[in-house]
C-alpha cells in the first residue's frame, strides 16, 4: 500500500530520482532535459551578502529565491546576482528565465532588470500576496 509522508527539505536521493525521471521522459520525447539545481552567492569581504537559487531544464531557467541581507541592499547585489545568472545561462544556450514574486517583495526590481510580467494573479483577500509571473528572453 502506498503511503505519503511530508518531509522538510529535499533529500539528495529524492533530487536524484527527480532528475532521472525528468531525463528519461525528455529522452522518450527526443529532448535533452539537463535538469540542474543552481546557486549563486554574493560575498563582501568574505561574508555572504546575497544568495540566488533556482533550477534549469530544457532551454529555460527558473529562479526560485533571491535574498540579499538588509545591510547590503541598495548596493546592486541583487542586480549583480541576476546579471550573473543571465550571463551564465546565456553562454550555455538557454533561451529564457522565469520567476515569480509577490506584491510585497520585488516586482519593480524585476521590471528594472528587464523582466516582463506574463501574468498577475490578484489576491482579493490579501493584496500584498498578489503574485507576479515574470519572464526574460535571453
Amino acid at each position: 500500500m502506498i503511503q505519503i509522508q511530508y518531509q522538510d527539505g529535499l533529500e539528495p536521493e529524492n533530487t536524484k530520482l527527480i532528475d532521472e525521471v525528468f531525463e528519461e521522459l525528455a529522452s522518450q520525447n527526443h529532448l535533452i532535459c539537463h535538469s540542474t539545481s543552481f546557486c549563486f552567492v554574493a560575498y563582501d569581504e568574505g561574508q555572504v551578502v546575497g544568495v540566488l537559487t533556482g533550477r534549469s531544464y530544457y532551454k529555460e531557467v527558473h529562479i526560485r529565491d533571491l535574498a540579499v541581507i538588509p545591510l547590503a541592499r541598495h548596493q546592486y547585489v541583487g542586480t549583480r546576482l541576476m546579471e550573473a545568472v543571465e550571463d551564465y545561462f546565456r553562454e550555455k544556450g538557454f533561451e529564457q528565465i522565469n520567476l515569480t514574486t509577490y506584491q510585497f517583495q520585488a516586482p519593480e526590481f524585476y521590471k528594472k532588470c528587464g523582466y516582463t510580467v506574463e501574468f498577475q494573479r490578484v489576491n482579493q483577500k490579501e493584496p500584498l500576496l498578489t503574485k507576479y509571473f515574470f519572464i526574460k528572453y535571453l
